[in-house]
């Protein structure tokens, strides 16, 4: 004889799916871990968290500008220094993490199995026209030749000097393999271009490779590669994190409430990468670039164990010397829990284990 199930057993099963339904419904409390996507104007282009934004009047821009054009007169004291490096060591590696800086916002970073670029640059002038473009003063850290294997890119945004298609194009020949992460509206020029290994995010997406994960998260700046295109595409910094390390590259940004937000729900960070430099004439500059002070708070608001110092030096792409930004970085750290042991002023080629 069957026998029936007894109100006891109803109450127990209902039980029992209530507390189902209570656990698969707990992946929403890591909700708060996301970021909302960036927001976007009435024409449907994309802006920051604070929409408005001023670039300085023209009276601050047509002088800067022509300033530029005089690039090829400008003495390149203070400029970087530049170490031998032939990449022997690189490609070798596969335990330890590294940090290596290329120059201006390029890294070459290594860490839990993966290689990766970020903002990858070698072409020697950053511009749509080469012969009035701004100068690179060093030459790049590392021969593309001579990097190990590339797993992916990351790229902040597609201003000319962050978003450099012959170098990317070299990258993609040397490995078809090699995947190319950008923020959202930036994949179409890629694809142009025949790199086909685009993934597109936005502010809050993520992406799983190899066992780290990729978070495309907000920051402060904006895009433009021609006349017709302003803000039409996407700009973000990036973080990723392993089971051994976790990393953050600020990109290009000023200095923003939303790196608090960052710190308080992806860090603490082993290692950040942060801006330095391009923060002269400040009228013009601060609302999307941040001065060495600011880098250092940001550093720290990120919840960073280590910060090194990047987008300096490298380019002729504002007025203020080129010797200042690490030297003002390095006595902001000083006072903070960074020191000076973990405020990172490396030379170009150089690497550093973190």
């Amino acid at each position: 004889m069957i026998k029936k199930p007894s109100h006891h057993i109803f109450a127990l099963g209902f039980i029992l799916v209530i507390a189902t339904l209570q656990v698969e419904s707990q992946p929403e409390a890591v909700s708060e871990l996301l970021f909302d996507p960036a927001p976007t104007d009435k024409q449907g282009r994309f802006t920051n968290y604070q929409a408005d934004l001023s670039h300085g009047s023209l009276a601050v821009r047509v002088p800067f500008f022509l300033r530029r054009f005089g690039t090829i007169f400008r003495s390149d004291t203070g400029a970087p220094e530049q170490v031998a490096n032939d990449g022997r060591f690189l490609r070798s590696n596969t335990t330890i993490p590294t940090a290596t800086w290329i120059g201006h916002a390029t890294l070459l970073v290594q860490m839990d199995g993966v290689n990766f670029l970020t903002d990858p640059i070698w072409s020697q002038t950053p511009s749509p026209v080469p012969l009035i473009g701004p100068s690179r003063w060093v030459d790049p850290g590392l021969a593309l030749e001579d990097l190990p294997a590339i797993d992916f890119v990351v790229i902040s945004h597609n201003h000319y000097d962050h978003l450099d298609l012959p170098t990317l194009r070299k990258l993609a020949t040397l490995n078809p393999e090699t995947v190319f992460f950008v923020p959202q509206g930036n994949g179409k020029l890629l694809r142009d271009n025949g790199i086909d290994q685009v993934e597109e995010l936005n502010w809050g997406d993520t992406a799983n490779y190899k066992g780290t994960t990729v978070h495309c998260l907000p920051t402060q700046h904006w895009s433009k590669r021609s006349l017709t295109d302003t803000r039409k595409a996407l700009w973000s910094s990036w973080a990723i994190t392993g089971t051994e390390r976790r990393f953050y590259f600020a990109g290009d940004t000023g200095y923003f409430d939303g790196f608090k937000e960052i710190g308080a729900k992806l860090g603490p960070f082993d290692l950040a990468a942060v801006p330095v430099g391009a923060y002269e004439p400040s009228a013009m500059m601060k609302v999307s670039h941040m001065n060495p002070e600011e880098a250092v708070q940001a550093a720290l608001d990120v919840q960073a164990n280590s910060a090194v110092a990047m987008h300096f030096g490298t380019f002729d792409l504002s007025d203020e010397p080129l010797s200042e930004p690490p030297l003002r970085f390095k006595a902001a750290a000083k006072e903070t829990t960074l020191g000076a042991t973990n405020s990172w002023v490396l030379d170009i080629g150089e690497t550093r284990e973190f």
